[in-house]
């Protein structure tokens, strides 16, 4: 298994390393999955996803061409400005979903750890006439919660009043950080890129400040959940459309039928019409009732036992002190209204629909 620069520290603060995406990574550390959590929902939390892939895509037609393989407005994204993207394949399901940032003359862009390989042999595929630089001497941070922001001040004054989405290079003690106003826990804070020969020392500067604590994968994962976002391989995947996953927002206006630049990307005709048509199934998110957790792969019936629908992320809620779960349900079960139960061991567990994300986000707009 490959290791990221910080996994010495991982270890010297008694970290349980675990395989994610051909990584040794830490799930935990002595705190536990979730006071872990609920640091990060009142304090601030410093999480390492060196693991994920970082890459330039440099060329003077470089906007146009990733244009035409993700379903959102990439020439239109201001500079230095930060936004969600997908790639689509041509029946339009989803292979991996990312953050891309306008840098000027460039794109900077982070695509999940266990499709990276995929990523960059599609990224370099496509934009045949463009280089796309894989970025393999940085590691990444992030640092979230609502102290995250006057933490991180404290080292950079300058990011105080960045807003979410922003993307910026900073300098800090004669090294250049990137840093974007964006996260994967629904709080507000930073993900930064660092040399990996600095990783240790930076990591060590914010881990000083006593409202900052080392966080692992699980408390990343019921973070995200509570936040209502998607988890590729899980929530999304290639049986999965953008629509079928309620992420609509992520393809602007004037990507879709009747926009200035509509269609023009992979999987564009299926996509689009189920703007129209709707689809036969949607990503929605429930409330548990009682305590009974309800995991990835549980079906969703109804009173009469026929199935609607299927766990993809389930878990417990420490902020809530309950189990959520999202699901791919019909949308005619959807709009009859009728009462929905998670089938466990045989038992139906009563479902409430509610809207998400299931814990208000935190993010700085200004």
């Amino acid at each position: 298994m490959k290791r990221t620069s910080l996994y010495a520290q991982h270890i010297a603060a008694n970290a349980r390393m675990v395989e994610f995406a051909g990584y040794e990574m830490p799930v935990q550390y002595p705190l536990g999955v979730k006071k872990e959590h609920l640091w990060v929902r009142e304090n601030a939390g410093l999480f390492d996803v060196s693991h994920m892939g970082q890459l330039i895509l440099k060329g003077n037609k470089v906007k146009e061409a990733f244009e035409k393989i993700v379903p959102v407005d990439v020439l239109g994204l201001p500079e230095d400005m930060q936004r969600y993207g997908l790639f689509t394949t041509e029946e339009g399901t989803i292979t991996d979903d990312l953050m891309f940032a306008n840098w000027g003359d460039d794109l900077f862009v982070v695509v999940n750890a266990a499709c990276k390989d995929q990523d960059i042999a599609h990224l370099k595929a496509s934009l045949s006439e463009c280089e796309v630089e894989v970025i393999d001497d940085r590691a990444l941070l992030a640092i979230q919660g609502p102290k995250a922001r006057a933490v991180f001040a404290r080292l950079i004054p300058e990011a105080i009043n960045m807003t979410f989405m922003q993307s910026l290079k900073f300098d800090w003690q004669g090294v250049e950080l990137w840093v974007s106003c964006s996260g994967y826990t629904g709080e507000d804070g930073y993900e930064v890129s660092v040399p990996n020969d600095q990783a240790e020392a930076f990591a060590a500067t914010l881990l000083a400040f006593e409202e900052v604590e080392w966080i692992g994968l699980g408390a990343r994962d019921s973070l995200r959940l509570e936040a209502g976002l998607c988890l590729y391989g899980h929530d999304i995947d290639t049986t999965t459309t953008p629509i079928e996953a309620s992420l609509n927002w992520a393809i602007q206006p004037i990507r879709r039928l009747g926009g200035a630049r509509e269609g023009g990307f992979t999987g564009a005709d299926i996509i689009l019409t189920q703007f129209a048509n709707k689809p036969a199934r949607k990503r929605v998110g429930f409330l548990v009732d009682g305590k009974a957790p309800v995991r990835e792969g549980v079906q969703i019936v109804n009173q009469a036992g026929d199935e609607k629908g299927l766990v993809t992320s389930g878990g417990f809620s420490p902020s809530l002190s309950q189990p959520i779960v999202m699901a791919y349900v019909s949308t005619e079960a959807l709009a009859s209204e009728e009462p929905l139960f998670a089938l466990v061991r045989g038992k139906n567990i009563p479902l409430i629909l509610t809207k998400m994300p299931f814990v208000p986000a935190g993010y700085f707009r200004g």
